[in-house]
C-alpha cells in the first residue's frame, strides 16, 4: 500500500478516486432488502485501501460498526505484509456491522459505488495498485447477492459510468481484522498526506450528498475486541 507523502504528491497531480466521473449521487436501488426485525446485519466491502472505506462507513447513520480487515484469500489470519505482497488474495476491506432498521443494505450499496470507490478501476484505486486493492462485495446470504447484482445490473444500465464496472461479487468467507493500527485510522491521523488527499474528500462527500445518512460522530473500533 503507498501510504507515504509521494502517494500524497501523486494523487494531487494526477487525480483520486473517481477518475471515471465526478463524485455525484447515484439513483437509489430498485431493488432492496425488506427490513426486518432480525437484529444486526453484516456486509463487506473492499474498495481500495481500507483507510478511506473504513471511514466513510463509520459516519453512516445506522452502522455500529466497521472494522478493517482482510477478505477473500486462502490463507489463513494473514498480516498486512503478506497481502500486501499479493500472494495471498486477500483484498483489503471492511466488514460493517449496520441494523436494518436504520439504513438498508441497499443504502450501505449506493454510498459505497457514489463516493468510496471508483467501481471501473481494476485491480486499483487511485494510488494503489493490486489485486489486493480490487473492487469487490462479499455478500452474507442470497438476499445481500439479489440487492447487489440487481444494483450493478441497474448502474450498467443507466451508464452510471463511463466504463464498465468492475466489482466483483462473491459469498462472504472467513474475514481477518486487520492489525490495530489500521483500525479508525481516518479518524487518528486526518492530516497526513495519504488521508487528507485521498480519503477526507469521501467522508466530505457522504457529509454533502448524503445529510440525512451522515453520522457526525464516527463509530470507532477503539481497541479490538476476540469477537472481532
Amino acid at each position: 500500500m503507498i501510504k507515504s507523502l509521494a502517494a500524497g504528491v501523486f494523487a494531487l497531480g494526477f487525480g483520486v478516486a473517481h477518475a471515471d466521473s465526478a463524485v455525484r449521487v447515484l439513483p437509489p436501488p430498485a431493488v432492496d432488502v425488506t427490513q426486518g426485525g432480525g437484529g444486526l446485519e453484516t456486509a463487506v466491502f473492499s474498495g481500495g485501501c481500507f483507510w478511506g472505506v473504513q471511514g466513510v462507513f463509520e459516519h453512516v447513520k445506522g452502522v455500529t460498526r466497521a472494522v478493517s480487515g482482510y477478505a477473500g484469500g486462502h490463507v489463513a489470519n494473514p498480516d498486512y505484509e503478506q497481502v500486501s505482497s499479493g500472494l495471498t488474495g486477500h483484498a483489503e476491506s471492511v466488514r460493517v456491522t449496520f441494523d436494518p432498521a436504520l439504513v438498508s443494505y441497499g443504502t450501505l450499496l449506493r454510498i459505497f459505488f457514489s463516493v468510496a470507490l471508483d467501481p471501473t478501476e481494476k485491480d486499483r484505486q487511485g494510488p494503489d495498485w493490486g489485486t489486493q486493492y480490487r473492487s469487490e462485495l462479499f455478500v452474507s446470504g442470497p438476499e445481500q447477492e439479489r440487492v447487489a447484482k440487481a444494483y450493478v445490473a441497474q448502474l450498467e444500465a443507466a451508464h452510471a459510468f463511463s466504463r464498465p464496472i468492475v466489482t466483483r461479487i462473491d459469498p462472504a468467507g472467513p474475514f481477518y481484522p486487520a492489525e490495530a493500527y489500521h483500525q479508525d485510522y481516518l479518524d487518528l491521523h486526518p492530516d497526513a498526506p495519504y488521508i487528507a488527499i485521498n480519503d477526507m474528500p469521501k467522508v466530505q462527500a457522504l457529509r454533502t450528498l448524503f445529510p440525512e445518512s451522515w453520522q457526525p460522530t464516527p463509530v470507532k473500533v477503539g481497541k479490538l475486541a476476540s469477537g472481532d
